[in-house]
């Protein structure tokens, strides 16, 4: 059952350097693992002289079986990139998002705690510098009603945070709302109650909103 989620809107990048190694950060957005994929072989391309490219993503359907986890050392010793970078998308409830960080080495061995932490703290850095937004299952809601109970219900959905999609004003006046998914049959009520059930409401079927 798909789920409220958090997910990467706007790309975030970071550089870590540690003993002289550059660890570069990014964190993209990516609905499924075609997007990802593409995009870690473009971040290859680009940084086709850096020694590692290690990443960590989440993509698919959230709360769902098709939702898929992947991750890579990418030659890095097991455990010191790949698991941390998919530990900070995990840990702050992020999906549809890919975590990469190229590294350049620099000529010193870290160690396998030394990678973890420089992995990570890239990868936290990137994470800082993009935009994060919460995804939340809704249910689109087709209200109509007469011009005297607009006002009334305008001031009802404002009141209640409901987003008004749409409003077509004819012989009557149709409004398209949308709500949250856990809050469908309240809002069924609260509008029977404001009109004294003189508006109609109509189920238009599930639908996902940005909070």
């Amino acid at each position: 059952m798909p789920i409220d989620y958090k997910c990467c809107k706007v790309k975030g990048t970071s550089e870590v350097v540690e003993k002289k190694s550059r660890f570069l950060g990014e964190m993209v957005p990516c609905k499924t693992q075609e997007e990802a994929e593409q995009y870690i072989a473009a971040v290859r391309k680009t940084h086709y002289d850096a020694r590692h490219h290690c990443f960590a993503y989440i993509c698919g359907t959230p709360g769902t079986a098709s939702e898929i986890l992947r991750q890579s050392d990418d030659g890095e010793p097991q455990g010191t990139a790949g698991k941390p970078l998919l530990e900070i998308l995990s840990g702050n409830d992020l999906h549809e998002t890919l975590l990469i960080v190229t590294r350049y080495f620099g000529g010193t061995l870290l160690g396998t705690g030394g990678l973890v932490r420089a992995y990570s703290e890239a990868g936290v850095e990137a994470m800082k510098a993009a935009e994060i937004t919460t995804i939340r299952q809704g249910i689109r809601l087709k209200v109509g009603c007469s011009y005297t109970l607009y006002g009334k219900l305008q001031y009802l959905f404002a009141n209640e945070g409901w987003r008004i999609e749409d409003t077509a004003f004819e012989s009557d006046v149709a409004i398209t709302l949308t709500v949250p998914a856990a809050e469908a049959e309240r809002a069924f009520k609260l509008i029977t109650e404001a009109t004294s059930a003189a508006a109609s409401v109509e189920n238009l079927g599930n639908c996902t909103f940005e909070e």
